[in-house]
């Protein structure tokens, strides 16, 4: 999986507050991870981070699959919300009737509440994105792994009202088989993709285009943007793609569980 670096400047100025959130929540936090030192068990929490306690653990294994069949595709869509892409993102799948995975940072969820809830209503799915998108996560202790997931699981659930993240996508691709565990023992599947559109990059609406369309055989689960920075060609080129797909026979659905 690739890193994404380019065009992230944007993370930058959220990493003070994102560390500051995350240093009050250990002061709070009731609850830690833990591993056994052979791998034989998997991370628990020890108490749930969110109301409402027991979840069911899933599978540890990175989902690339679509449960909408070998003609479904997954719409995947991460690092906000953001108040400016967002609410159009949401209006173009409204409009061809598509669902989508949201893969939601918690400092975006703490700062724009109203936006989570808005993807929750129009159906759609929420993913961890952990706190604050850190790229190198996976060079990281433990501790800071746990944190991350975990006080983002929190983070997206208050801000959303209740309803917690179904996936784990590490920032970058930066799984480790603790944070995979961890997800998994909290009920979200670690979400990979197949399709890496480079929207980040900003290559120009016709490149995103080409790159889905160039790049679909790979598998069914499509990555885009709609924070860090202008999505204005993510917005357009999902404006393309969505009719594409359904023209070429695909159908929408979520990635496997």
């Amino acid at each position: 999986m690739a890193r994404h670096s380019g065009g992230r400047g944007w993370y930058g100025k959220l990493v003070g507050a994102a560390l500051g959130v995350t240093v009050l929540a250990v002061g709070a936090s009731v609850w830690t991870a833990q591993a056994d030192a052979v791998g034989g068990s998997s991370p628990k929490a020890t108490a749930s981070p969110t109301p409402g306690g027991d979840v069911e653990r899933v599978a540890a294994t990175i989902a690339h699959a679509s449960d909408a069949g070998a003609r479904g595709v997954n719409i995947t869509i991460d690092d906000g919300p953001d108040p400016a892409w967002t609410p159009q993102v949401l209006d173009l799948l409204r409009e061809y009737g598509v669902k989508a995975t949201f893969c939601v940072t918690g400092t975006q969820a703490q700062a724009h509440p109203d936006l989570v809830k808005d993807v929750v209503a129009a159906g759609h799915r929420l993913c961890d994105h952990t706190v604050s998108h850190d790229t190198a996560m996976d060079k990281k202790s433990e501790a800071y792994q746990s944190q991350e997931i975990l006080d983002a699981e929190r983070m997206i659930t208050k801000a959303s009202g209740g309803v917690r993240p179904m996936y784990y996508r590490a920032p970058g691709g930066a799984f480790t088989p603790y944070s995979r565990e961890l997800a998994a023992s909290r009920g979200m599947r670690p979400l990979g993709w197949n399709v890496d559109t480079k929207d980040f990059e900003r290559p120009g609406a016709d490149a995103i285009v080409e790159t889905v369309q160039r790049e679909l055989p790979n598998g069914p689960t499509i990555l885009f943007h709609d924070a860090g920075g202008d999505r204005s060609q993510t917005v357009e080129a999902l404006r393309r793609v969505l009719p594409w797909l359904q023209e070429q026979g695909y159908s929408f659905g979520f990635p496997v569980r």
